[in-house]
């Protein structure tokens, strides 16, 4: 492990100022932030990232600062915009359901802004758009559970097909398991009133996935075809991929997909992104992450270390993809050149509050589970929570989550839209205008106390912080008090997070038993290691290359959905504490 007390660090999800979303009226309306579907590409000396409903987009020199440049010029509540470069400059377009998506190009986004260069004389939603080696243009798009992704040959600025689209591929739930709807792929028949109204205009509860964002890189001589499903709103959100040979086909399912698929911690969800690298050659992959509490589109964004091996297979590495990230200073190995080694310290942590309001008690803050979030019973100013690591620990970095709860009871309905007024006007409202504030304190007695973080004065918005501790710190408590909270609502936190070390053994190691219950399904456990906090089952098709994850907390076993029939896989345990992790050796599951 790397003992990293200082460097350029991000943790998922993406610490940048999501919008707030002012969505539908009545018992359905919901007040949120929403982020999703990043499309990154690195251009010139920096990243440019562009995410569904956001106004503009981001850029960075580093993937850990972003800043956030609004953009009037480009349609602001598009959904799944998509960057890449073209012929020497960025071209943006978005998803419509008609013809006549706006198409955008430049040199310099920074200082020339966009200009329209045309628009569509086609439908698309989700469009993705690669130039070859060669220079000819390909658009790819489709956003469905009925209709396949397609894909055709384009031409200029124009987007014009060159020929006839090709169907590139459809969803196979019944060959590959991790595209079955469902939380864990397992598909539950919609019960509230929200279920109900999502499954009849969506058909979110329909057994057949919504395959989406297509997204093309080129390595070598291959072309990878990456998609995304089942849906947005489950854990299992992934994103998997076909080869082919040319740009458009034939395309051939991979068996180690889905490549990028986080189901477990306390974010989950890695669907719907893009591949890039950067100045020294490392792949990374963006994708949406998942809260889905306030509304199935209440989304975030994360970033992974990616890469392709020697046998061509495209991952990523998602084993603790919710811990801070390293970001290497040259070419790295992605399974080791992006640790920090800090462990998380504050998982069950005790937790106490000023006040908790029913169902949601400061305990909800440390059970690692972004979903779920102490809410205080007032919305008064100097509301606290405290966490009580019981002993003090080397603190290198706190991560501080804030929650969107029931901010539809506390924010003025708006008003009725007049009919030449675009909509997204009225219901997306800039975070920088209400943001979330507050005091972080760290003390190693509980009596003197170091403020880590100081909203008093700091007016920015930043709904996951993480604050790095240049040389770290003795700490045992954790404190943050709410300074204030948009629309006066309570203050409420979905998650205090704290990293660093602990001087404890590492936890114990396990030995997985696996069985395949079915072509697509294993049932995965192991006993109970001393000191551990939860395990990583990761698996894969051979005994050395296990790149998927799925993390758990709180049990000993597993119902692994997420197979692919006809392959057989190599699973393993492991156990991790604060004190470090210890692997587990694979065992082999035949295919059935």
């Amino acid at each position: 492990m790397t003992n990293t007390s200082a460097g350029r660090v991000f943790c998922n999800p993406l610490d940048i100022a999501y919008r707030y979303q002012d969505f539908a009226r009545g018992p359905l309306r919901a007040v949120f932030r929403e982020a999703a579907d990043p499309s990154v590409v690195r251009f010139g000396d920096r990243f440019f990232m562009f995410a569904s409903m956001s106004g503009g987009y981001w850029h960075s020199t580093d993937l850990t600062q972003w800043e956030f440049e609004a953009a009037p010029d480009l349609p602001a509540g598009d959904y799944a915009p998509d960057v890449r470069e073209v012929d020497g400059a960025l071209v943006v377009t978005a998803s419509r359901r008609k013809p006549g998506s706006p198409i955008f190009r430049s040199r310099d986004p920074l200082t020339e802004g966009f200009q329209r260069v045309g628009e569509s004389t086609f439908a698309w939603w989700d469009p993705n758009l690669f130039q070859d080696s060669d220079g000819r243009k390909y658009l790819y798009w489709g956003c469905s559970n009925v209709e396949p992704l397609r894909g055709v040959e384009v031409e200029g600025s124009s987007l014009n097909p060159v020929g006839d689209a090709i169907d590139v591929l459809s969803g196979q739930p019944e060959d590959h398991g991790w595209e079955r709807n469902g939380e864990d792929n397992q598909m539950d028949p919609p019960r509230t009133l929200r279920e109900r109204f999502s499954a009849r205009v969506f058909g979110t509860h329909s057994t057949s996935p919504y395959l989406e964002g297509a997204w093309m890189t080129k390595w070598g001589d291959t072309y990878y075809m990456q998609y995304a499903g089942p849906g947005t709103e489950y854990n299992v959100y992934a994103d998997g991929y076909y080869t082919a040979p040319s740009p458009l086909g034939p395309f051939a399912a991979s068996p180690h997909s889905p490549f990028s698929s986080k189901p477990g911690g306390f974010i989950t969800g890695a669907g719907h992104g893009s591949t890039f690298q950067d100045a020294y050659g490392n792949w990374w992959h963006a994708a949406t992450m998942r809260i889905s509490v306030n509304h199935r589109f209440e989304r975030r964004l994360g970033i992974f270390p990616a890469g392709f091996d020697d046998e061509g297979v495209l991952f990523c590495n998602q084993t603790f993809g919710d811990y801070p990230t390293l970001v290497p200073e040259g070419p790295v190995d992605p399974w080791t050149g992006t640790s920090t080694g800090w462990m998380l310290q504050s998982y069950r942590a005790r937790a106490s509050a000023t006040s908790a309001a029913p169902g949601h008690a400061p305990e909800l803050a440390a059970d690692e589970d972004v979903r779920t979030c102490w809410v205080a019973n007032s919305a008064d100013p100097g509301e606290s929570l405290t966490l009580d690591l019981r002993d003090a620990r080397d603190v290198y970095a706190v991560q501080v989550n804030v929650a969107d709860h029931q901010l539809a009871r506390h924010k003025p309905r708006r008003p009725r839209r007049d009919p030449d007024e675009q909509p997204v006007a009225l219901r997306a409202v800039h975070p920088q205008d209400h943001p979330v504030r507050y005091l972080l304190e760290g003390s190693r007695d509980g009596s003197q106390w170091q403020v880590l973080h100081d909203g008093r004065t700091d007016m920015s918005d930043r709904p996951h912080r993480l604050v790095q501790l240049p040389e770290g710190a003795m700490l045992r408590f954790i404190r943050v008090t709410g300074v204030s909270v948009p629309w006066g609502a309570p203050f409420a936190l979905s998650g205090v997070r704290v990293f660093g070390y602990h001087d404890v053994p590492a936890p114990e190691p396990v030995t997985a038993q696996a069985v395949r219950t079915s072509p697509l399904d294993a049932a995965v456990s192991w006993s109970a290691s001393v000191g551990a906090d939860g395990y990583n089952v990761r698996y894969g098709r051979s005994e050395d290359r296990l790149y998927h994850c799925w993390q758990v907390l709180g049990a000993t076993n597993l119902s692994l959905t997420a197979l692919n029939a006809g392959h057989a896989y190599w699973i393993a345990v492991d156990s991790f504490g604060p004190g470090g992790v210890t692997t587990g050796e694979p065992v082999l599951v035949d295919a059935q």
